[in-house]
């Protein structure tokens, strides 16, 4: 009896808003289209246990944004760390890949970003899966406290903390750890690269000006929220309910403003596709279905 062999997952650049995007893509050229938007302090590699397992059903494209990864923005092209310029670069990716039409799976950083992508061609967006992708204030737990004081007083000695607390290999193992029942099913190796591509010159000095940036972010949630009452889009919002960042309420206030969104809260932290990536997989096709 014959089984079905994954799909194999395409490693590839393309140049995009001066930039050299990195990108993992699987899935046949002419099925729906499901852009893969990883968070803080991850890249594509996130999806690597996902990619496969969507890929019999959608093409599925993941780009490592810029600052994260293995994208390359040359000096020369003098990059202004922004969450409005990554979802510029993303919006030139999309343009470069000639893409017309698209499902977002949005995470962490993923979740301003490709929202922002969505107000600016909402036409385009089929579906959206939101997986520990914020867009409410209730959903900002206490562990931004810390970055809340940095927002309010910029100074060096509160970048400092930003820098101690977070920017470093046993910040990034927490984030990945925390809430998660058994430590033993994540694999260490997710956060070792990303405390290892941290470490490049100058990319921790981004990601502090990223974390102060943030701060738009939350401006934009008012029309990120009106873009899901307009579009009412198939909708799935799954969420590992013991991350310290973004916490439950962040999950449920979806359906507040599209009554068909599907909200799941499963029993694991921050990076909840370490734990339950074959789930997730399972009820995107179940909930979004084949995006015609």
């Amino acid at each position: 009896m014959s089984q079905s062999v994954p799909a194999a997952t395409a490693c590839k650049y393309i140049q995009a808003d001066g930039v050299r995007v990195f990108y993992r893509e699987a899935g046949a050229a002419d099925s729906p289209v499901m852009l893969l938007l990883h968070g803080y302090p991850s890249s594509s590699h996130q999806y690597r246990h996902l990619i496969p397992l969507l890929a019999e059903h959608y093409r599925v494209i993941a780009p490592d944004l810029p600052g994260f990864g293995f994208t390359e923005v040359p000096a020369e092209r003098n990059y202004q760390y922004s969450f409005d310029n990554l979802a510029l670069t993303l919006g030139a990716f999309v343009e470069a890949l000639g893409l017309t039409r698209y499902a977002l799976y949005v995470f962490d950083y993923g979740a301003p970003t490709g929202l922002r992508l969505a107000l600016a061609q909402p036409q385009r967006v089929s579906g959206l899966v939101s997986q520990n992708g914020n867009a409410y204030l209730e959903g900002l737990g206490d562990a931004w406290d810390p970055i809340r004081r940095y927002w309010a007083e910029p100074t060096q000695a509160n970048r400092q903390v930003i820098h101690d607390a977070v920017l470093n290999l046993e910040g990034t193992r927490w984030q990945y750890l925390e809430g998660v029942s058994d430590p033993r099913a994540v694999e260490p190796e997710g956060y070792y690269l990303d405390a290892l591509l941290m470490e490049r010159p100058g990319n921790k000095e981004i990601q502090a000006d990223l974390f102060l940036d943030y701060q738009n972010n939350l401006k934009l949630y008012p029309a990120f929220q009106q873009f899901f009452r307009d579009t009412r889009l198939p909708t799935l919002v799954i969420w590992g309910k013991h991350d310290p960042f973004f916490i439950p309420p962040g999950a449920e206030a979806y359906a507040g403003d599209n009554p068909q969104a599907v909200v799941e809260l499963l029993e694991t932290g921050h990076f909840a596709l370490e734990t339950h990536v074959g789930y997730i997989a399972q009820r995107i096709r179940e909930v979004l279905g084949d995006l015609n």
